[in-house]
C-alpha cells in the first residue's frame, strides 16, 4: 500500500516493514539468486551483516597499524587460490578474504598509523556507502540517478560557497585529486587553444604551466596526458617554509612571455603533500589575472581549512578559476571522494561532449545530465557519503576534527625540535611533520649513509608492526614524515612513535658501526 507523507505526497512503502511479505522464489539460474532484488533481501541483509561484523572484528583486533607483511608472503597465499573453483558460499569466501586481506591489512584508524594522507572514516559516511553500493546509481545522466544528481549539485554548490565563489559556480565529483587536477588543466588547455588555428599539436606550442617544486606530481602527469609534455610545467622555487616563491614565479612568467611563450595556467597548492604548505594564493591570482592565465588551486589536502577555525589561511582561494578538494583526506570520507569546483560553470563547456544514446545535444540545458561536465561516464554516487556526514554531524564538527590534527602536529613538531637526535625540516603548517634522525656526530657517517638510515628506520618500524611513518626527500636528503589524519590519536601515541624512531635509529646506527 502506498503511504502519504505530511505534505500529502505519495511515497513508497517503508521497505523494512515489508520484508516479511517478500516471498523468495528460486530462479532456475543459480547465480541469479545472488542478484540483489526484492526477493533476495534477506540474504543481502545476512551476508552484508556478516561482512560488517568481520570488518568490525578486524578493526577491534588490530594490535597495530600493520603486521608488516612482505610482498612475497602475501603473494604466496594469494597465488595459491584457484579462481576456477568457487567456494560456493559467501561466508566461506569472506573467511578466505579475512586470511588474504583483513589479517594483514593496513589500518588507518590505528593511532600509530602516521604515514600517508589516509584517514579513518566517519561512521555516517560508511553507512551511506552501503546505500550507494546497494542501489548502484550511476551519476552520468538524470534518468539513471534522479535525486542523486540533485544531491550532488546541491553539495557542489555548498562547497563552492565555502570557497567564496559567486552564483555562476559549478562543480563535479571525481575519483580523487589526480583526476580533479587533470580535468582542471584540460579545461585550461582547451580554453587556451580555442582562439588558435591549426591542428592541435601546433596550437599547443609555447603553452606553459607554473607550479612550485612541491606541487603534486599529477600536475606534471596531466601536462603529459594533455600533449604538452612535462617540459611545459615550469618548476618554481619555494621559500624557507616550502611555499611557492611569488617573486620567483613572476620572474619565470615574465621571462617566458619575453621568449614568446604563453602562460596557460598557474597552479597554487593549498596544502603540499610533504609540508602542508599553502602557496601565496593572492599573489598567484594577481599574476594569473595580469597574463590571462587560468588560476587553479590544488586544495586536495588543505580543503579541510574551508570548515576550520583557520579558514583565513586560504585567503585568496575565492579568486581561483578552479579548485580541487579531496574530501577523503581532511573531511574523513571513504575513498574516493573528490570534487572539482569552477568559479564559472560555463567553463565546463570546454570539455562537454554529447552522445545520442546518453545525453543528446537536443536535451542540452533542459535535463541535468552530470556527464556533460565529467571526464567519466559511469560514475558512483560518491557525493552521498559527504551529504550524510554533513546532515548527521554538521560542517563545524567536522572542521573541529581537522583543527585537532593541526594542533597535534604543531605540538609534535615542538617535540621533534627539542629532541637531541631529531632534526625538524620545517615548522608544521597543516598536519604533517617532516624530520630526520641524526645519530651522535661521531657515528653520523656519510650523507649517503644518513639517507639510507632514514629508510632503514622506516622499514624497521613497518616490519615490527608497531608504527608506520612515511619518508620523503628534502633538498636531496632523505627524511621521515608523520602524517597526522587521525583525530583520535593522542600525544602519547605521537611520543611512542618518536621513541620508536629514535630506538630504531640508535640500534641500526650501532649495527652499522659494528
Amino acid at each position: 500500500m502506498t503511504e502519504v507523507n505530511a505534505a500529502g505526497d505519495a511515497t513508497r512503502p517503508h521497505a523494512l516493514g515489508r520484508l516479511d511479505a517478500v516471498v523468495a522464489e528460486p530462479h532456475p539460474l543459480a547465480a541469479a539468486n545472488q542478484l540483489l532484488a526484492g526477493e533476495t533481501v534477506h540474504q543481502y541483509i545476512a551476508e552484508s551483516g556478516a561482512a560488517t561484523l568481520l570488518a568490525a572484528s578486524a578493526i577491534t583486533g588490530a594490535q597495530g597499524p600493520t603486521t608488516g607483511p612482505t610482498p612475497e608472503a602475501l603473494s604466496h597465499r594469494i597465488d595459491a587460490v584457484d579462481l576456477g573453483t568457487p567456494l560456493g558460499d559467501t561466508n566461506a569466501a569472506l573467511a578466505e578474504a579475512q586470511h588474504l586481506y583483513l589479517d594483514d591489512a593496513v589500518y588507518f584508524h590505528h593511532p600509530r598509523y602516521q604515514a600517508h594522507l589516509n584517514c579513518p572514516v566517519l561512521i555516517p559516511a560508511v553507512a551511506a556507502e552501503a546505500l550507494v553500493t546497494s542501489i548502484n546509481s550511476s551519476l552520468d545522466t538524470w534518468d539513471q540517478s534522479a535525486g542523486g544528481t540533485l544531491i550532488e549539485r546541491r553539495l557542489t554548490r555548498w562547497a563552492a560557497d565555502l570557497i567564496g565563489f559567486g552564483p555562476t559556480a559549478d562543480g563535479i565529483f571525481t575519483s580523487g585529486g589526480t583526476q580533479s587536477n587533470l580535468q582542471a588543466l584540460l579545461i585550461a588547455r582547451n580554453r587556451a587553444v580555442a582562439p588558435r588555428s591549426g591542428p592541435l599539436p601546433q596550437r599547443l606550442m609555447g603553452l606553459r604551466i607554473y607550479a612550485s617544486t612541491q606541487a603534486h606530481f599529477s600536475i606534471r602527469n596531466a601536462a603529459t596526458l594533455l600533449g604538452l609534455g612535462e617540459d611545459a610545467v615550469v618548476p618554481v622555487p619555494t621559500d624557507a617554509h616550502r611555499r611557492l616563491d611569488a617573486a620567483a614565479l613572476r620572474a619565470a612568467v615574465e621571462r617566458d612571455v619575453a621568449a614568446g611563450h604563453t602562460p596557460m595556467a598557474i597552479v597554487a597548492t593549498a596544502g603540499t603533500t610533504d609540508f602542508g604548505a599553502i602557496d601565496p594564493l593572492a599573489a598567484c591570482a594577481d599574476l594569473a589575472a595580469e597574463h590571462g592565465a587560468w588560476f587553479h588551486v590544488d586544495a586536495a589536502y588543505g580543503c579541510g581549512l574551508l570548515i576550520s577555525r583557520r579558514r583565513d589561511r586560504l585567503a585568496g582561494i575565492e579568486r581561483a578559476d578552479s579548485v580541487t578538494t579531496d574530501f577523503h583526506k581532511s573531511f574523513f570520507q571513504p575513498i574516493g571522494s573528490s570534487a572539482l569546483l569552477l568559479a564559472d560553470g560555463t567553463d565546463f563547456g570546454h570539455i562537454t561532449h554529447y552522445a545520442d544514446y546518453l545525453n543528446p545535444a537536443a536535451e542540452a540545458g533542459t535535463v541535468p545530465n552530470q556527464v556533460d561536465k565529467s571526464l567519466q561516464t559511469t560514475r558512483r554516487f560518491d557525493a552521498l557519503k559527504l551529504w550524510i556526514s554533513l546532515r548527521s554531524l554538521g560542517a563545524e564538527a567536522m572542521g573541529a576534527l581537522f583543527d585537532e590534527l593541526i594542533d597535534l602536529a604543531e605540538t609534535a613538531a615542538d617535540r621533534v625540535d627539542a629532541h637531541p637526535r631529531l632534526e625538524l625540516a620545517a615548522p608544521a603548517q597543516l598536519s604533517t611533520v617532516v624530520f630526520r634522525f641524526r645519530p651522535a656526530a661521531h657515528d653520523a657517517g656519510s650523507p649517503a649513509a644518513l639517507d639510507a638510515l632514514q629508510d632503514r628506520i622506516r622499514a624497521a618500524l613497518y616490519a615490527s608492526g608497531e608504527a608506520m611513518v612515511a619518508a620523503t626527500t628534502v633538498d636531496g636528503a632523505r627524511h621521515l614524515k608523520l602524517t597526522l589524519l587521525n583525530p583520535r590519536a593522542r600525544m602519547a601515541d605521537l611520543e611512542a612513535v618518536l621513541e620508536a624512531v629514535v630506538a630504531a635509529g640508535e640500534r641500526l646506527s650501532q649495527e652499522v658501526a659494528a
